[in-house]
């Protein structure tokens, strides 16, 4: 195996010498160019600066040997063959501190490209993710220490397609950012179930603010994700706080009365229906609306007015029969108009509120803490799934078993239970098939 560390500096290679990096893959001759400034350039074990000399082309200098750092250390090289320990600790690795050290600096760039990192599902980006998030956690441990409350604003924005929401958020972003506040919008787009793929449009309805230097907008796809999210916005919420955003904005897909899942995400859970949203018995059902913090009536201007007022009590009547979440607030039902911007000071002032007083009486900080313990098993029950189908008998089991089910010669229940005991009563992996696992 060549073994290499990417890097931004090292002089460009000529295909003769590519030939014999080849060639001493095939004969497992271990070839090492290190970015530390203090370890010489190896190849096969032994010091080579006079043997690598020749490794340059004729238009550039030998490779760098010695007391000369080189490499700025991308987040490319986190995937570096070189990196093969899967308990490796790389929260000290370069491109993970340039990465931490962009964040805390306030860099748009350092958070577009932790989010990717983030969003990564390749094992070692997994790895380094974590430890990059470990020490933005630190970061914002000490932050709320010294300020004694949390240092963002949590928001989420749900509501069904068509209720206004990524307009909502270009007129309700403009004024947090006039008002001085910066603001991080995570847009959750649908991925199709045909091709996998998604728009990530919703910027496109948002012109002014993503202009706005204070404003950090963010498209990302479900991924074939339930519940209006994706499986990585939480750690996403995390890396914009850590940016230094005080006001972040989650918004879902359109979604229906059973997909709130952004609610074990955020501090404050809004729901935004239309002027058409239903009647009253539509806001007494059980499920989203029995969640949500705050009801917005969006579109309430021109000939809609009158319907979003009659809305607004409908909603404002269901919402007396509906148990309260918190003993120190009450849901409130409100109109708004992203056209003319009447009632977005309102729903700030609304929000503003709901933080305060559920700060002070210790629900926030609470909430946070029930959160944690959410995301926990999230992550237990997205890698469980993994490990099953990874599992050697399981594998050799599934086919068969699946050929029996479309046959219709056992029930899918019967034939999850024969899995899930194949499972079960299977031996400790061994350390060849660990190993190998780590590979993948």
């Amino acid at each position: 195996m060549i073994r290499c560390i990417f890097s931004r500096k090292v002089p460009k290679l000529s295909p003769s010498v590519i030939s014999q990096m080849l060639r001493a893959d095939r004969h497992g001759t271990s070839v090492y160019f290190s970015t530390d400034p203090c370890q010489p350039v190896r190849v096969s074990g032994r010091t080579a600066s006079s043997r690598i000399s020749r490794w340059g082309n004729n238009h550039s200098p030998a490779l760098p040997v010695g007391k000369i750092k080189y490499c700025t250390q991308p987040a490319e090289a986190l995937v570096s063959p070189c990196l093969q320990d899967p308990k490796e600790n790389l929260s000290q690795h370069p491109a993970v501190q340039r990465l931490f050290k962009g964040l805390v600096e306030g860099q748009r760039a350092s958070l577009a490209e932790s989010i990717t990192l983030v969003e990564s599902v390749h094992r070692r980006k997994r790895v380094a993710a974590e430890a990059l998030l470990q020490l933005v956690l630190e970061h914002l441990q000490q932050k709320r220490v010294k300020w004694k409350k949390p240092s963002a604003f949590r928001i989420g924005l749900t509501g069904p397609p068509g209720a206004g929401k990524s307009t909502f958020i270009e007129a309700f972003g403009k004024f947090l950012t006039d008002s001085g506040h910066k603001v991080a919008v995570l847009a959750v787009d649908p991925s199709s179930s045909t091709t996998g793929g998604s728009l990530l449009g919703d910027k496109t309805r948002m012109p002014e603010l993503s202009r706005d230097m204070n404003a950090y907008i963010r498209p990302s796809p479900t991924s074939g994700t339930l519940g209006g999210v994706n499986r990585r916005t939480n750690e996403a919420i995390v890396l914009c706080e850590g940016a230094g955003y005080d006001v972040i904005l989650v918004e879902t897909v359109g979604v229906g009365q059973s997909e709130f899942v952004v609610a074990d995400m955020v501090d404050m859970f809004v729901l935004l229906v239309p002027p058409a949203g239903g009647d009253e018995l539509q806001g007494l059902k059980k499920g989203i609306v029995e969640v949500a913090d705050l009801v917005v009536v969006n579109k309430a201007d021109g000939d809609l007015l009158p319907a979003a007022r009659r809305i607004q009590a409908e909603y404002t009547s269901a919402l007396k029969f509906v148990r309260p979440r918190s003993q120190v607030w009450r849901p409130r039902v409100i109109r708004v108009s992203s056209l003319t911007k009447e009632g977005i000071p309102k729903a700030w002032d609304r929000m503003t509120g709901f933080r305060s007083k559920t700060w002070n009486s210790g629900e926030l900080d609470m909430k946070r803490r029930r959160q944690h313990r959410v995301w926990m098993w999230n992550h237990i029950q997205d890698s469980m799934i993994k490990l099953f189908r990874q599992h050697p008998r399981v594998q050799r089991s599934i086919d068969a078993m699946e050929d029996r089910v479309m046959r219709g010669e056992v029930t899918p229940g019967a034939a999850a239970d024969a899995l899930l005991r194949e499972f079960q009563k299977s031996p400790k992996t061994s350390n060849a098939e660990q190993i190998k696992q780590d590979k993948l």
